[in-house]
């Protein structure tokens, strides 16, 4: 791509921020000390887990398939009292969906709460999230997708390390049984975990050379979009994963960014590392874009901060997605093509 090589490292997202001035200065360098990531301890066998549904209601058969998969690890799982509850869209009222989640949260014997599903919703209720129980008694949160709203809200007023990772179930073909157990490893193990960029994802051929070290933050871009001017944290200093599946189309993974550069909520960032953009595969055959595909515009968008980009990693919205913890060290090689993120659990 004819850019210099770039190495980026230091602390991650700040608690204080230097102002426009200190940005400019220092390039969007945070010199301030890494905040401290709230890590739970890892799952034993004979914990307990709560699935709950932040955002639309499960089918049973899902649940009883999360359920299963969960007790096979030696686990004790149980379910939020609303988690089937259906209001409109979603699963039950607000204040039923931010309920289950805070009973979850302080409840001492529930060691683990995981998301039933994704969809619409999350949104909602993450104003109304008991953070001061999981400052006394940290647990691993797990989802993705609408769980997005929820990981950033936790790290935002508790620096909660989170996983990005599946909806429990078992025997699904989204959740086959590699997902799986990179599921179990993250949740009861504290090995690190590596992605590995592949050459088929639509994100593969973005990039910008060099590497970067600090606080992996993100999912979902059309959450991250959302919580702008809202409950975003600050990225000052962090990677910023994104991952995002098809709606409209380019426009809006193209509004998406550029709402996210105008507002200057990636100012500081250290890096980006690039997940699934899923249904794009045939933009680039439409006469009516010009040639651009997905790639073309995370190009046109993502260059311009001058940090290294790391596309092509196989985390989304995809079959067998893999656990990535956030809120805790990553380093990103565009070399090796390679994320490498500390556990989020001790």
């Amino acid at each position: 791509m004819g850019r210099p090589t770039r190495s980026v490292s230091g602390p991650a997202v700040a608690e204080s921020e230097p102002d426009a001035g200190d940005h400019a200065q220092n390039g969007g360098m945070d010199d301030h000390p890494d905040p401290p990531s709230l890590r739970a301890p890892r799952l034993r066998p004979g914990d307990r887990v709560r699935i709950v549904a932040p955002a639309c209601p499960p089918s049973r058969e899902e649940a009883n398939r999360g359920v299963e998969l969960l007790t096979s690890w030696g686990l004790r799982a149980e379910l939020g009292e609303h988690v089937f509850d259906q209001w409109g869209y979603l699963a039950g009222r607000d204040e039923d969906r931010a309920g289950d989640l805070n009973a979850a949260f302080r409840d001492p014997g529930v060691r683990a709460v995981i998301a039933a599903r994704g969809g619409k919703g999350t949104y909602r209720i993450v104003d109304d999230l008991d953070t001061a129980a999981l400052r006394r008694d940290p647990k691993p949160v797990v989802g993705f997708s609408d769980i997005t709203h929820l990981h950033l809200a936790l790290w935002a007023r508790c620096r909660l390390a989170a996983l990005h990772g599946p909806f429990a179930k078992r025997g699904d073909p989204f959740t086959g049984r590699a997902s799986a157990e990179a599921l179990r490893r993250a949740l009861m193990t504290t090995d690190p975990v590596t992605l590995h960029r592949d050459p088929s994802e639509a994100t593969a051929d973005v990039s910008v050379p060099g590497t970067a070290t600090g606080v992996l933050m993100g999912g979902s871009l059309e959450a991250i979009r959302t919580e702008t001017g809202a409950g975003l944290p600050s990225l000052r200093g962090a990677i910023l994963f994104l991952e995002h599946r098809r709606g409209t189309g380019l426009g809006e993974v193209d509004r998406a960014l550029t709402q996210l550069t105008r507002s200057r909520a990636l100012d500081g960032v250290r890096g980006v590392a690039l997940g699934q953009f899923l249904g794009f595969e045939h933009d680039a055959d439409d006469p009516t874009l010009g040639g651009w595909g997905i790639g073309d515009v995370l190009r046109d968008r993502l260059t311009a901060l001058g940090v290294p980009v790391l596309g092509g990693l196989p985390a989304g919205h995809g079959n067998n997605p893999p656990t990535i913890p956030l809120g805790t060290r990553a380093t990103m090689d565009t070399a090796t093509g390679t994320l490498t993120v500390l556990s989020a659990v001790v």
